[in-house]
């Protein structure tokens, strides 16, 4: 079976994770995909499980004679971003794509050059898009069926090859991917989350990140008595959130330069909530916006009374890049695998964060590889099947010079 077929399956089964559940995972669905993972695996040959805290791990043990090969790792993630509805998914595969504008279903959002300027460069390809009203899930079960599909391939053609492990992780789309994920039973020597964008993508920088809760605290009265008495938190969190930079939002800046994000603004006037996350690939440039958010809490409460605003700032993770260059021989053997496969690698300097991010500073070196896909998070969200036969043969090149090294 092809990788995109394995997607066309995994994209109907509703996986959304819910932010701030409290829990792992974060939503019971999740484990709708997982189940059925493991017996997946089961069933091609690897020893595999799933725990209570909707992890599937599988093993496929080394071609004998290459037991002495690292064990390369591949980690994907089953849940789908809560940024956008991913329940009732039907995709829609366009055969011999013509690289113009494309009609989402009947949605009446379209698919357009304008916001994709890649978009003709995927003529002739096989495109898989959404009908506009839901995302698709190729992020990031594009990598689960290109992890599979690695596999499931290696066991039939019976190329020679070292230990492999696998990992579906829950959660990580609301940032707890890794909470309970046990680096020591997945027995990883390095690995690689399949999770990013177009073939070819090899990333081991990424966004050092936080997220800032700031609560306002107003004063309710009968308008017609309100002078010198009301405190409406509406427009006290409106002013506190015009206050910020306006050339630091993620519309406005590029690159390695971060920003301060809105994505959540809600209340009344007795409370309003605003809801920041911070990035910045330069870890002091970000402890600077953290301070910058407090200080202006500051300001806010001598202006209008102590404990109006109050604010809390959690770290969420970090850059891998400082991590990783300790190990470097694991991105140039990816961007090796890459240019084999005729593809020319990319390392761009990612404006996010993955589970391998997380993992690299755990001890676990774990750089990012592309899936083939576009537009996550959305209804725009668009993949090839081109470019997930790109990626699995990128694997497929990963585990077959891992075969020739020797464990350190």
């Amino acid at each position: 079976m092809r990788a995109y077929e394995r997607l066309l399956n995994y994209v109907k089964i509703y996986t959304t994770s819910i932010d701030d559940a409290g829990v792992v995972p974060s939503a019971e669905r999740e484990f709708d995909l997982a189940r059925p993972l493991c017996e997946e695996l089961r069933a091609l040959g690897l020893k595999a499980e799933i725990d209570e805290h909707c992890y599937v791990m599988g093993w496929l043990e080394a071609t004998p004679g290459y037991e002495n090969a690292p064990c390369v790792g591949f980690v994907a993630h089953v849940d789908t971003a809560p940024d956008f509805s991913g329940e009732g998914v039907k995709p829609r595969v366009i055969e011999n794509f013509d690289g113009r504008d494309l009609p989402l279903g009947e949605s009446g959002r379209v698919l357009s050059a304008s916001e994709f300027p890649h978009l003709p460069k995927l003529k002739g390809r096989t495109l898989i898009v959404t009908d506009g009203t839901t995302l698709l899930g190729a992020d990031d079960k594009a990598g689960i069926a290109e992890a599979v599909t690695l596999l499931e391939e290696l066991i039939e053609s019976g190329e020679p090859h070292g230990k492999i492990a696998v990992c579906f992780t829950p959660d990580e789309e609301v940032g707890c991917g890794t909470l309970c994920f046990d680096i020591d039973r997945f027995g990883a020597d390095f690995a690689y989350t399949i999770d990013g964008g177009f073939e070819g993508e090899v990333v081991f920088e990424n966004f050092n990140a936080a997220c800032a809760d700031v609560t306002v605290a107003g004063f309710n009265v009968h308008p017609g008595e309100a002078t010198g008495i009301m405190k409406n938190a509406c427009l006290i969190a409106s002013e506190f959130a015009a206050a910020l930079p306006k050339n630091e939002t993620p519309s406005t800046t590029a690159g390695r330069v971060g920003f301060y994000h809105l994505t959540d603004l809600s209340g009344n006037v007795e409370a309003a909530k605003l809801h920041y996350i911070l990035r910045d690939h330069d870890a002091k440039k970000l402890e600077d916006k953290k301070a910058a958010i407090l200080a202006l809490g500051e300001k806010f409460n001598r202006e209008y009374g102590a404990g109006t605003v109050k604010i809390e700032i959690r770290d969420q993770y970090r850059n891998m890049r400082e991590k990783i260059e300790e190990t470097p021989y694991v991105v140039e053997l990816a961007l090796e695998a890459t240019k084999e496969c005729g593809i020319v690698p990319i390392s761009e300097p990612i404006r996010g964060g993955t589970d391998g991010a997380t993992l690299t500073l755990r001890g676990l070196p774990c750089p990012n590889l592309g899936t083939g896909g576009y537009g996550f998070h959305g209804p725009y969200e668009h993949i090839t099947v081109e470019g997930m036969d790109a990626v699995v043969a990128i694997l497929r090149s990963i585990v077959r010079k891992t075969a020739q090294m020797k464990k350190s």
